[in-house]
């Protein structure tokens, strides 16, 4: 693509998206001129409508013919990012224009934000639709699994910069509000095109924005102004039914507070959200149960591979001291018969991972009981994927995970195809070092299944769902025997 068609599409594209209004048409191609060191520029009468990826290939191949650009992904990535910025509107102009939508209705300030960040590219549509989707349906319902391929890999040549770059505290991390517009770096990605939006969450300031790798529909990320530790207390449930009250077609859940069973970023206080029914609030209550003073709310344990305490009320507040209580209980609790403890060393194991959402009338959050606990034969956690499917996935189990979303890494993407015809094709799967660490597991789908080009993927895909299912139940602090459901309730009643 014609360097000047790529600098007015990109204008045209800004205008006709909203990004920019027609009085800025000609300071907008000439901002983007200054970032590509043109100092002319050759006007077209049409260029059609090209998809912004187009659009962005055109001026990143010209960045890279120029020397503007080193030709990777890491570098491309941080160039592209800063051309959108340029037609990126302030941040003044997004918050205003959120607040004239939620005076409307929640429901229309998230549909214009969220528009909003994949018009700016910072959500890339044209990456998220290639990760790998599919839904594995089994007793708990309908599992989602996804491949992510949307989160670029660093190549070579950033990894070699990043050794030899200065150190930066500047942001404290990628959740940090002073993101917003940043240039980036090789080892932190550039931030342009990015906008938040603050909300106040029980009289604590925080922000909103979206992740730009959307592992399901509309997904959110609440992260607070400070940049302050991950805590699971009775102010974190304050907190979440804050944004609930606030946008009740959203659910929001938060990781955990220890390591293992947290996410990645503990450092930063943050919760998720988003537009989507996950399986396990689909999941129904197998065994109702009422707390003594708390009559008005329902309560019970959920039919999941995880240990979970469902509640709802119309008051949200009871909810609040509820949950609170339970986290207080849960935290000092040890049943060595069912091998939990609180504490070992002084080292505390037990947590929860809550998740709220308003349904039917009622306000309801769901407690997911976790612990850290490690042992010498399992060093990476105890109530952790177990080593006989680390060939699946090996990464903690977090909160999307948590609520029936499996995140697999990418590398599954050739794993299943190289697989797949290793077993249409009998070759010895354990001579190939790529899918070796399969071996046992296609002996058993070969054993299980007759095998045809028809079916293969679908075999293998419907398998791995299998896997995370069983990784899920390894999660659960109380395992789904008679016994485990016995010393589940056995908790229940000690609260």
């Amino acid at each position: 693509m014609n360097i000047d068609v790529a600098v007015k599409a990109l204008a045209e594209y800004a205008l006709s998206n909203g990004l920019i209004e027609k009085e800025d048409f000609i300071f907008t191609v000439n901002q983007i001129c200054q970032l590509l060191k043109k100092d002319t520029f050759e006007d077209c009468e049409a260029v059609g409508d090209y998809p912004l990826e187009e659009i962005l290939g055109g001026i990143l191949d010209y960045a890279v013919e120029n020397s503007l650009c080193e030709d990777s992904v890491v570098y491309r990535d941080l160039f592209d990012t800063m051309v959108m910025g340029a037609v990126t509107p302030k941040p003044s102009q997004v918050i205003k224009k959120f607040n004239e939508e939620y005076e409307k209705s929640p429901k229309a300030a998230t549909d214009f934000y969220y528009n909003f960040s994949r018009k700016t590219d910072y959500i890339r549509d044209y990456r998220i639709k290639n990760d790998i989707k599919w839904v594995t349906s089994n007793e708990y319902g309908d599992i989602d699994i996804t491949v992510n391929l949307s989160k670029p890999e660093k190549d070579p040549k950033a990894i070699a910069a990043a050794l030899t770059m200065k150190q930066s505290a500047y942001p404290k991390c990628q959740l940090c509000k002073e993101n917003e517009g940043y240039c980036g770096r090789v080892n932190h990605p550039a931030r342009q095109n990015h906008r938040i939006i603050p909300i106040n969450l029980a009289d604590s300031d925080f922000y909103l924005q979206y992740s730009p790798y959307v592992y399901y529909n509309e997904h959110c990320i609440v992260f607070n102004s400070e940049h302050i530790p991950m805590t699971i207390n009775k102010s974190a449930f304050e907190k979440l039914f804050a944004f609930v009250e606030k946008f009740p077609h959203y659910f929001v859940g938060s990781n955990a507070d220890l390591p293992i069973v947290g996410g990645s970023i503990l450092t930063h206080e943050h919760f998720q959200g988003g537009c989507y029914d996950f399986a396990m609030a689909k999941a129904p209550v197998e065994a109702a149960f009422t707390f003594k003073g708390y009559e008005d709310v329902d309560a019970g344990i959920v039919k999941w591979p995880m240990s979970v305490i469902r509640l709802s009320c119309e008051n949200s507040a009871r909810l609040v001291e509820l949950s609170d209580k339970i986290l207080q209980k849960w935290r000092g609790y040890t049943d060595e018969e069912a091998f939990i403890y609180a504490q070992t060393d002084g080292t505390p194991h037990n947590t929860i991972t809550p998740i709220a959402r308003f349904r039917n009338g009622k306000f309801e959050i769901d407690l997911v009981l976790r612990n850290n606990i490690t042992t010498d034969e399992y060093s990476l956690g105890v109530y952790h994927p177990q080593p006989e499917y680390h060939h699946i996935k090996k990464e903690n189990i977090g909160l999307i995970e948590v609520m029936g979303l499996a995140v697999l890494p990418s590398r599954l993407k050739n794993e299943i195809a190289l697989l797949k015809e290793a077993m249409l094709n009998g070759s010895d799967i354990s001579a190939d070092e790529r899918i070796a660490k399969h071996k046992e597991w296609a002996d058993m789908i070969m054993s299980k299944y007759t095998v045809t080009p028809e079916n293969c993927e679908d075999i293998i895909k419907q398998e791995i769902g299998a896997v995370f299912t069983a990784i899920l139940e390894q999660c659960g602090v109380f395992s789904r025997t008679d016994e485990g459901k016995a010393q589940f309730l056995r908790f229940m009643k000690s609260v």
